[in-house]
């Protein structure tokens, strides 16, 4: 499994519009092969905050999917970010 998780920045007025404009990701990528799950979402304290988690079940549907990334217009809204992927030998469900 691997787990791509972390957060964006972008400015606290064009949080909203950036997240409307993942709508498509989103939906596109829960239906990929290989995905269990993909969440963009605000941050409940920091406004200008928006955190990712995506956990897929291999490295090959990560690369199938992500393509070349981001376009260019959510690109252009992004000031900062700290995203990483992680690879996982086992999973614990917890509920």
């Amino acid at each position: 499994m691997v787990i791509v998780a972390g957060y964006l920045m972008v400015d606290e007025h064009a949080r909203e519009e950036y997240l409307h404009g993942c709508h498509g990701v989103v939906v596109q990528a829960r239906g990929a092969d290989g995905c269990l799950d993909f969440a963009i979402s605000p941050d409940v304290v920091d406004p200008c905050r928006i955190n990712i988690f995506e956990p897929w079940t291999s490295r090959a549907a990560v690369d199938d999917f992500r393509g070349s990334g981001v376009g260019a217009d959510q690109a252009s809204a992004i000031t900062s970010a700290s995203v990483a992927e992680y690879d996982t030998a086992e999973v614990r469900e917890l509920s």
